[in-house]
């Protein structure tokens, strides 16, 4: 059987691999939305055990670090699409979230976090107070 290969076209899918594409990302694929007062974010780790995640804040940046094993020695892979090793990912949060109160839960592969919007940025009433008015008498 004769075999045609395209050193750019397996270039091309090697670099797809191992960095995504912008539809589908190679490594901690995420979703992001407000449900009221919170901001949630849910990152796909599947085969990353929960003792291996390590979230971070330094002042507006939330990192979550996560390890996927290597597979043992001796194995023959036959295909490898799934990244191993130690990965990260990067969150610029804005001024108006409460970073000292975020809270994470890991389950089923996947990373929720939860951020709620700061007490200063939550709308509110403002009350406007009025002052009798002064009429003069002319007598």
């Amino acid at each position: 059987m004769l075999m045609r290969t395209d050193p750019f076209r397996e270039l091309d899918r090697l670099t797809q691999q191992v960095l995504g594409t912008s539809a589908r990302p190679a490594v901690m694929p995420m979703d992001a939305w407000r449900e009221g007062d919170k901001f949630i974010v849910e990152f796909d780790l599947p085969g990353v055990t929960a003792d291996s995640l390590n979230l971070d804040v330094e002042r507006n940046v939330l990192t979550v670090h996560a390890e996927r094993p290597e597979r043992g020695e001796g194995q023959e892979m036959i295909a490898s699409e799934r990244p191993r090793g130690v990965f990260s990912r990067q969150l610029f949060l804005g001024e108006n979230l409460a970073t000292d109160s975020i809270e994470a839960n890991y389950e089923n592969g996947v990373l929720r976090v939860t951020i709620p919007v700061a007490e200063k940025a939550k709308p509110r009433k403002i009350e406007i107070s009025s002052q009798p008015s002064k009429q003069a008498i002319n007598a």
